[in-house]
């Protein structure tokens, strides 16, 4: 003989369940509710207090300066006073001369011609390379492995500006290893670091080695997150390797990849210096000067800071143009880039 359960009455089948109470008296509201400001406070406190030295010195570094912005409305005379902020109080006002001279200056349209020309290089060259990197990496079955090849490609990264070009010009140089085989065997040397033609090309590829074995980090931390059952139904399907990768892999870098786009969009006037810099005299001013470089040379060579603020001023209005506008591209294409709608 079957036992049959009881059934609950209807009034303690509809009686909620209460929500536990929050230490220090406080109710913890329901699943779908928010946590109080105290409430998270509390259980973040020792988050943000860990942030709080990165806060200061974005403060300190990035955002206290703007404020020195104000000298590219003015005649800035840093010699009034010894004191920098007195000298900008007492610099008298010019209001948008010093952006007059600039646009009215061929230099300067010049040097954003180069920036633009080797930003699109870079764009077209360099920044699939990580990708690539990262994808090969990824197939690596054995961890040692794969452990070396990524501190083998991570390694440039930390070496200066100032070593990589020497490398290069011990490689590619005049008097470099090619020249003087080539010269060896009765063949006629070349000079790869003093041609300004070819000067565009070197620069992309000396970014390429020092910086594509860094750039893999984020897309090989985007591929850790996708689950090895997805290859594993896919292969039992019947989809071969390129299959996995179009339909597995590159879906799961596209945000990854439109956000480090759009970053890389808006960072298009800031194509370099230090490098630029070093081999500014090998190939002459009209192949390597850019926009850094320019505001450089006239900020701090010629001592015009004035006219190099409203430069700069110039540059970062445009970067931040370029980033809000590849961000609503993105948001077009249904990614979420930099910042959700």
């Amino acid at each position: 003989m079957s036992h049959s359960t009881v059934p609950r009455s209807r009034s303690e089948a509809k009686t909620p369940e209460k929500t536990p109470a929050a230490p220090g008296g406080e109710k913890q509201p329901g699943r779908s509710g928010k946590l109080r400001f105290g409430l998270r406070f509390r259980r973040d406190r020792t988050l943000l207090l860990m942030t709080v030295p990165a806060v200061l010195l974005v403060l300190v570094f990035n955002y206290i300066p703007i404020l020195g912005n104000v000298v590219a409305f003015q005649d800035y005379d840093p010699y009034l006073s010894e004191n920098g902020f007195v000298a900008i109080l007492e610099s008298p006002w010019i209001g948008f001369e010093q952006f007059e001279r600039i646009f009215a200056d061929a230099a300067f349209w010049h040097a954003v011609q180069n920036t633009f020309v080797f930003f699109f290089l870079q764009l077209v060259l360099y920044f699939p390379i990580p990708i690539l990197l990262a994808l090969l990496i990824n197939s690596v079955v054995r961890p040692r492995v794969r452990a070396i090849a990524q501190a083998v490609m991570y390694l440039p990264h930390f070496f200066s500006w100032v070593l990589v070009v020497t490398v290069f010009m011990q490689i590619f140089g005049g008097a470099g290893i090619i020249a003087q085989t080539l010269r060896q065997h009765g063949y006629e040397g070349f000079d790869l670091m003093t041609n300004p033609e070819l000067f565009k090309y070197l620069v992309t590829f000396e970014t390429i080695w020092k910086d594509a074995g860094w750039g893999i980090i984020v897309f090989l931390a985007a591929l850790s997150s996708v689950s090895n059952d997805l290859y594993e139904a896919a292969a039992m399907d019947g989809a071969g390797r390129w299959r996995r990768m179009w339909h597995i892999t590159l879906p799961a870098l596209r945000p990854v990849i439109a956000l480090l786009l759009v970053l890389r969009v808006g960072d298009a006037l800031t194509v370099g210096f230090e490098q630029f810099l070093l081999q500014r005299q090998a190939v002459g001013v009209d192949a390597s000067d850019v926009l850094d470089t320019y505001v450089w040379w006239n900020g701090i060579r010629n001592q015009d800071f004035s006219y190099a603020a409203a430069a700069g001023l110039i540059k970062g209005v445009v970067g931040l143009a370029l980033v809000l506008t590849a961000n609503k591209v993105a948001h077009l294409m249904g990614e979420q880039g930099v910042y959700k709608k």
